[in-house]
């Protein structure tokens, strides 16, 4: 393809995105697929373009004046410095390239930026939202919003049934990846963005690491999960966070994972296989109205407590470690999912925050007189966060807040990272990870 091939791919992703539900990733994947006269090359390149649209949108738009995926991938080639007589030489309309420029797209080139960009442009984040992440992050606000801009490093946790850190990270240097031990979770390989091929390892395929972003390995481990506990991880999805706690209780005790959508937890079986892990179980098949609700609208779609036992009426299952990993807005990952900023609205984070809420009271239900209830979001917002966590503590006085302090020398033993508090935030400029909440509450014995 060339470059000016590779414009017009960009502006058609775009333009088709617009109108689809998945994620960017794989959108971009499926299209390729499509087509294959595109090579690895031309496929990384449109790619990079695309996703470089979906960080900076909003300051694309701003400075082009316009939202159309032209104007927005105009705007990326201006931001590469190219000045007018090469960007007209890329929109010539020869070949498979992008049609000439019209007058407005001119004039949009050689207008000056008018004034000062708003924060919620320069920070790339819905104007709506800008009142949630002030409270969230007051004066770091743009700092913390031009962290989510850039491309996410990929972290890998080294299954300690099959492997440890030490070994893995010799064995990944050797294959030429700039492999670094993370920094707080102690099973946490770091590679910078743009690597490739690490599922096709055999490092990989033996079962020695999973990809997870080193917050949410440090989540798992604030569970503090130990060997022969029985733990429910009450909203699973792919069961990451239940793989990591397996490790942590050396294949001993039981986990049972649990989630609506059976398409996500069909892939745990093979994960487990994969990891050498024998300990968690699986309701089968999942149903609507029971067990996670990892997609659910409302509290109202899921009206009955979560009744695991073999046999209809034998009442709910107590356990000693519960984890409610929410589904939430995703704001914690916009690095690795940018789409998510602009698809998220008013309706649909109320939504979820009635979801969040409703598998609170559901995860009470099975936190046994002296268990652990853990609570994990990937967000940013007070109100998925903090203030759930203030709203059950009133409904439910029999919970205390654990402070993650209080766990992590147990739990994790590496050095903390600063300003651990009542609960564990992290973020990409405070701690280099995805922005996480974790909560703990102990339920009095």
């Amino acid at each position: 393809m060339t470059p000016s091939a590779r414009l017009q791919a960009a502006i058609d992703i775009l333009d088709e995105f617009e109108r689809s539900a998945l994620p960017a990733d794989r959108f971009i994947r499926d299209w390729f697929r499509r087509r294959r006269y595109a090579g690895s090359k031309d496929r990384a390149a449109v790619t990079e373009r695309v996703f470089d649209v979906l960080r900076h949108r909003a300051f694309l738009a701003w400075r082009m004046r316009s939202k159309s995926p032209r104007a927005l991938v105009i705007g990326t080639v201006l931001r590469e410095g190219l000045d007018i007589e090469s960007i007209h030489a890329l929109f010539s309309g020869e070949g498979y390239g992008p049609p000439p420029l019209t007058n407005d797209e001119i004039a949009g080139i050689q207008s000056e930026p008018h004034g000062v960009a708003p924060p919620h442009v320069g920070g790339g984040y819905p104007q709506w939202l800008e009142w949630q992440l002030s409270r969230a992050l007051g004066a770091d606000l743009l700092e913390e919003m031009v962290a989510l801009q850039e491309r996410a490093s990929i972290d890998l946790r080294v299954s300690t049934l099959k492997a440890n850190r030490d070994d893995i990270l010799k064995r990944l240097r050797a294959d030429g990846y700039d492999a670094e031990p993370t920094r707080y979770s102690p099973f946490g390989i770091r590679i910078p963005a743009g690597a490739s091929g690490l599922e096709k390892t055999q490092l990989f395929r033996s079962g020695a690491f999973e990809l997870q972003d080193e917050a949410s390995q440090i989540a798992a481990l604030l569970v503090d999960a130990r060997s022969g506990m029985r733990v429910l991880d009450l909203a699973a999805g792919g069961g990451g966070k239940s793989l990591a706690m397996a490790a942590t209780m050396h294949n001993e005790g039981e986990i049972v994972a649990t989630d609506i959508d059976s398409g996500r937890l069909r892939q745990l079986g093979t994960r487990a296989e994969r990891a050498g892990v024998t300990i968690i179980r699986t309701p089968s098949p999942p149903r609507e109205g029971r067990g996670g609700v990892r997609g659910a609208s409302t509290a109202a779609e899921f009206p009955l407590p979560l009744t695991l036992s073999p046999n209809e009426g034998e009442g709910t299952e107590l356990f000693d470690r519960v984890l409610v990993d929410a589904p939430c807005s995703g704001t914690g990952t916009w690095r690795r999912q940018p789409e998510l900023r602009w698809r998220l609205t008013p309706d649909r984070l109320e939504s979820l925050e009635k979801t969040q809420s409703w598998l609170l009271e559901d995860g009470a239900r099975h936190t046994k007189p002296g268990g652990r209830l853990a609570y994990a979001t990937c967000s940013l917002l007070p109100s998925e966060n903090e203030e759930q966590i203030e709203a059950f503590i009133e409904r439910h006085p029999e919970f205390t807040i654990v402070p993650p302090r209080a766990v992590w020398p147990g739990a994790i033993g590496t050095d903390p990272p600063p300003g651990l508090s009542d609960f564990f935030k992290a973020s990409p400029r405070k701690t280099g990870t995805d922005g996480f909440f974790t909560a703990i509450l102990a339920r009095r014995a």
